[in-house]
């Protein structure tokens, strides 16, 4: 099990540097606005992002807290 689990661990940290660097348009957008805007969209990207993340992690939480009350 906890080979899966790290498998998983090393899979999705190595996509994240793939995914990270954006796309083409986005970087030639924020290149023509001003600080208040660049800051505007980075706060946006932020806040779509932590979306998913947050129910991903309340999920795997959820069933991290009941995997370990099985063992026990």
């Amino acid at each position: 099990m906890k080979t899966v689990v790290l498998s998983f661990a090393l899979l999705f940290s190595s996509a994240s540097i793939v995914l990270g660097q954006g796309c083409s348009i986005c970087t030639k957008s924020v290149a023509g606005l001003d600080n208040k805007q660049a800051k505007g969209l980075n706060g946006g990207i932020i806040y779509l992002g932590l979306i998913p993340l947050t129910i991903i992690g309340t999920i795997g939480w959820v069933w991290w807290k009941g995997n370990k009350q099985v063992e026990n």
